[in-house]
C-alpha cells in the first residue's frame, strides 16, 4: 500500500533540547498573552464536535512533533470515548479512510496543509472539501482551531514542556 501520508520529519538528528536547563514559564512570564491565546483557543473550539477538536489537535502536534500535546490530546480523546484504534489511526489516516467521517478526513486534510503550510499552502481542492463539510462560520472555527494548536506546540517546543505532565489544572 502506498503511504501518502505527510509525516514530522527532521534532518538534523542531534538533540538540541537541554531538559536540565530551566526554561521560561510562559503563562507566568507573559499572563495577557497567554489568557489571549486561551480565549481564542476556546473560541475557535465552540460549537465544534469535541472529537473532531481532538482529532485536528493530535494532527497537528504529530506534524509538529509536540509530544507535550500530542500526550494531552490523546488523553483527552481517550478520556471523552475516542476508541484506541481510531487514535492510532490518525497518523496515517489517508491510508485509513474508513475509520474517520468525511467530514474529519476534510478537517484533517485542513489540519496538514495550515499546519504545514511552508510546504505548498493551503490548496484551492483542500480548502473547497472543507468548505463542503463546514458552513463558514465553522469553518472559520476550524481554521482558528488550527491556528491555536499550531501556536500551542510551539510553546510547548520553546520552552520544553515534559509530557505526561499537564499545567492546565494548575491555571
Amino acid at each position: 500500500m502506498t503511504n501518502n501520508n505527510t509525516a514530522a520529519t527532521t534532518t538534523d538528528t542531534t538533540d538540541t533540547t537541554d531538559t536540565t536547563a530551566p526554561r521560561i514559564n510562559f503563562a507566568k512570564a507573559a499572563p495577557k498573552a497567554f489568557k489571549a491565546l486561551i480565549g481564542f483557543d476556546a473560541a475557535a473550539r465552540e460549537g465544534l464536535d469535541p472529537a473532531l477538536v481532538e482529532l485536528v489537535q493530535i494532527r497537528s502536534s504529530q506534524l509538529n512533533g509536540c509530544a507535550y500535546c500530542l500526550h494531552m490530546h490523546t488523553s483527552d480523546a481517550r478520556k471523552a470515548g475516542e476508541s484506541e484504534e481510531r487514535l492510532h489511526m490518525v497518523a496515517v489516516w489517508r491510508d485509513a479512510a474508513h475509520f474517520f467521517t468525511p467530514e474529519e478526513q476534510a478537517a484533517l486534510a485542513l489540519t496538514e496543509a495550515v499546519t504545514l503550510v511552508s510546504q505548498g499552502g493551503v490548496s484551492d481542492e483542500v480548502y473547497a472539501r472543507a468548505a463542503a463539510h463546514f458552513d463558514e462560520s465553522a469553518l472559520a472555527r476550524l481554521l482558528a482551531l488550527i491556528f491555536t494548536i499550531n501556536t500551542w506546540n510551539r510553546i510547548a517546543i520553546s520552552t520544553a514542556k515534559v509530557p505526561g505532565t499537564d499545567e492546565r489544572a494548575s491555571r
